[in-house]
This record gives C-alpha cells, structure tokens and sequence, in this order.
C-alpha cells in the first residue's frame, strides 16, 4: 500500500489559501501571493527533496486548473515530473482536463482515494484546501509536510478548516528552519485519538 502525502504551505495563523499568485483565488482575498516575498533556497530545497519519488498527483479542481495552465508550459525537475506523473481530480462536476495523464476520481471520494493509494506509492497532495478538509476527516493521509512561514493574516482559508477529527500524528524528523523564518514540519498518522489528562498531578510530584 501506498502513501498519501499533504503538502501544506501555511502562515503563522495556519492560512494556506492562495499562497503562490493572487490569481490563485481571487474571489475576495487580498493576500494572494503571500509566499513569494518568502521563498528562499534553504525552502526551496526542502520542497524540491519532498518531491523524491513521487509517482502521482492528487488535486482539487482548482488546484488542477491552475496546475494544467502552468506546468505543462514550463521546464525544470519538477515540471518534468508534474507532466509525466498521473494527476488524479477531485471534482463534484464533470470538468475539461486537459493536462496530458488527468483522470476524474469517481464520486466516492473515500473508495477512490484508497484506490489510488494501492495503485502508486507516494501520491501528493498539493494546495487543494477543500480536498484536504475531506482527506483530514476520513483520516485519509499517511504524511503531513506544513512549511509555516512567518507572517500572519487573520483572513483566509485555513489548513485545519472544518475538516479535522480528533487525530495523533508524529513528528517524522526534527523540524528544518530556513534563515527568513519558515519552518519545515513533517508528520505522520498515527494510531488513535487525542488523550486527556491532569496536569496538576505533575506539578504536585515535582
């Protein structure tokens, strides 16, 4: 079995909407774009070793639209990589996938998903924030990378918006700053739920 991987860049306030061009969504958020001014090599790096061995793409129609007008007209490794992997979509309608290797998922977002996990071994999650709010509530991921940068908006969609349940994860490896700021997390699932206890009784014993 596969791994679904989230790939998450967020702000101090956990804002992941429109973060690479204010064309991204436009419909009323004034910060689009909010990453480039952040963009360093140290994150750079980060993101382009996240990429390793990646064999598909699983996207929000948005997503892919703003995908399928860009990667195809561009060069470098990960525009090759985008271009000859499997994008799979997620899309309550019947859209025009036009990018060379799209195919619609089925309306059984859940079956679908597992489908696509037996069938690649690292399939990535990109941007996507309605998608991810399904994936957060079916427990439908196996990694967690967020990179959050240091500014806060108060304004816009959030990672953890609507979607999440009571989860554990684990932190994969130490978390990796770069000189700006932005801190690489990377987590994994993990078994179970939450658990509660009373902090009083550590003071007492101390």
């Amino acid at each position: 079995m596969g791994l679904i991987h989230i790939e998450m860049f967020a702000t101090l306030d956990l804002v992941g909407q429109a973060p690479g061009g204010p064309e991204e969504d436009p419909e009323g958020f004034p910060f689009g774009g909010w990453q480039a001014p952040l963009m360093n090599e140290v994150t750079g790096e980060q993101v382009l070793a996240a990429y390793e061995g990646t064999d598909a793409l699983l996207l929000g129609r948005r997503t892919y639209d703003i995908f399928a007008g860009y990667w195809p007209h561009q060069d470098g490794d990960i525009a090759d990589l985008f271009n000859r992997i499997p994008k799979y979509v997620a899309s309550r309608g019947k859209p025009d996938l036009p990018w060379d290797g799209s195919e619609q998922l089925g309306p059984d977002l859940a079956a679908a998903v597992r489908e696509i996990r037996d069938r690649h071994e690292h399939v990535k999650v990109v941007g996507s924030l309605n998608l991810v709010q399904s994936l957060l509530r079916e427990k439908l991921f196996d990694r967690l990378d967020l990179w959050i940068h240091p500014i806060v908006l108060g304004v816009g969609k959030k990672v953890f918006d609507g979607g999440e349940v009571p989860t554990n994860v684990t932190l994969l490896e130490p978390p990796a700053a770069s000189p700006n700021g932005t801190v690489h997390l990377r987590y994994g699932l993990a078994e179970g739920t939450p658990g509660t206890g009373d902090m009083t009784v550590s003071v007492q014993e101390d």
